[in-house]
């Protein structure tokens, strides 16, 4: 399976204050580090250069004040809210042993270590408690699986796909299918 070209490594928020800055929300493991990949793309063509970044205050501790060059008022900040920014997947460290990149789980065929298909990786969330694979089953709503060794035991980027072992009825198999 090929690796996606871009890869979103933030999420613009809200303005902070009246002088142009914005909150970003980091999707990189140290925060602080979306401020080295370079220029970060929208969507819609525009590139983002920072001019500066700090942590923002709150729990979270994925979010960063930032300052993007050219962005002088509030009202250029509030503009920005809600643009996914990327980088192109060569300025990004390889990924470590058990380590993925959120994109490269996107688009991954789902099975049971017997093998029965399951679905398709659809986006991986967090709402606070660890990651969490959504999967598109083939029929009815999708489905949230934690992303831990015990529910998740393989994942095989290059074949495509992730081998799960979920708990029974998850998917609408029997105790003994699911456990197979």
């Amino acid at each position: 399976m090929a690796r996606k070209a871009e890869v979103v490594v933030a999420q613009i928020g809200a303005a902070h204050g009246v002088n142009g800055e914005v909150r970003l929300k980091s999707f990189t493991a140290t925060p602080l580090d979306v401020t080295q990949y370079g220029p970060l793309a929208a969507a819609d063509g525009r590139f983002f250069e920072i001019e500066r970044a700090r942590p923002a205050a709150g729990p979270a501790g994925d979010m960063l004040v930032v300052r993007f060059k050219g962005i002088e008022d509030r009202d250029a900040a509030e503009a920005l809210a809600g643009i996914a920014l990327s980088v192109p997947r060569a300025r990004l460290p390889e990924a470590g042993e058990d380590e993925f990149y959120h994109a490269d789980l996107i688009g991954l065929a789902v099975e049971t270590v017997s093998g029965e298909a399951l679905g398709t990786v659809i986006a991986v969330e967090n709402y606070g408690a660890g990651d969490l694979l959504e999967i598109a089953p083939p029929a009815g709503a999708p489905v949230l699986i934690p992303f831990t060794r015990a529910a998740v035991p393989a994942v095989d980027v290059a074949g495509g796909r992730v081998v799960v072992a979920p708990p029974p009825g998850l998917f609408g198999q029997s105790t003994e299918e699911a456990q197979s």
